[in-house]
């Protein structure tokens, strides 16, 4: 496995490959990995000639008060991890690289970004699409790998790929998750071991509101207060930062649970941030 950080270097690696007709994929990632990383590499590397990782923990997603100085890092053991999974290339650029000091130019979807950690997290989405546009621009993949956790930054990246006419297929990848429902996460090593415990209702209480939905409730606002109350009842050292129903494609709230409802909430556990979602009907 190569280690890059050298943009140009990157660069001039991918564009051999296209040139040799060779399928590139990227697994963009800040770091840290967990069996959710790994299961995008796994899918990459079965679905590619040649796979890359980009390790950057980009300090432009991060707002003020953010955890970006706390965020887990362990270069060595990612490496390790990388080259066990078979990957090619390691990209890891330093912020001065993939910003010099002059750095002018940011994209962003704002339609798609109103709503949920959009609305959270002012300027966020201008920060990932940026980011994420400058390393299809480096690495030059075909395919692009996201997990469907973070699933509005999934539908800005897919949309600001169509729409910017980006020669790379973003694929979608399913939830990994804990035994216990919760969904892995890099900040979940900031839970102590009661709100551990706690943050496993996240996904239980997911799991409740596609049964009330299943059940004929597809009222929106009886839903989310239902599990509003659900959450207070059962993770009662979290705070919610949202609840929300949404058209799973556009990004915009709903009033009725229909077949293209996406349920997405945030509940702070201490220091973590968590996030999870799920489609109320269907897969």
């Amino acid at each position: 496995m190569q280690i890059i950080e050298d943009p140009e270097e990157m660069q001039q690696t991918g564009l051999n490959w296209r040139c040799r007709e060779e399928r590139v994929a990227l697994v963009p990632t800040m770091g840290y990995f967990h069996e959710g990383h790994l299961s995008l590499i796994g899918w990459a590397r079965q679905n590619s000639d040649r796979t890359v990782v980009s390790l950057f923990v980009n300090p432009t997603q991060f707002g003020p008060g953010e955890d970006f100085q706390d965020y887990p890092r362990d270069f060595d053991r990612d490496c390790d991890l990388a080259r066990e999974m078979g990957v090619d290339v390691l990209f890891a650029p330093q912020a001065q690289q993939m910003y010099p000091g002059n750095h002018a130019t940011w994209l962003q979807v704002p339609e798609l970004s109103k709503y949920l950690c959009g609305a959270s997290r002012p300027g966020h989405f201008q920060g990932v699409c940026t980011v994420v546009s400058k390393l299809f621009n480096i690495i030059l993949p075909h395919i692009a790998v996201f997990g469907r956790k973070d699933w509005q930054q999934l539908a800005v990246i897919s949309r600001m790929a169509r729409d910017l006419n980006m020669p790379v297929e973003v694929v979608g990848r399913p939830i990994v998750r804990e035994e216990d429902g919760l969904a892995v996460s890099s900040r979940n090593t900031y839970l102590d071991t009661e709100q551990r415990r706690q943050a496993a209702w996240i996904y239980a209480g997911l799991e409740r509101a596609r049964e009330w939905v299943a059940a004929g409730e597809t009222d929106a606002a009886a839903i989310k207060d239902r599990l509003r109350r659900f959450y207070q009842g059962q993770i009662p050292s979290g705070q919610i930062d949202y609840i929300e129903i949404v058209d799973s494609r556009e990004i915009y709230p709903v009033d009725e649970a229909g077949n293209n409802a996406l349920l997405a909430v945030a509940v702070y556990l201490g220091r973590a941030r968590l996030i999870d979602n799920i489609l109320l009907q269907g897969e």
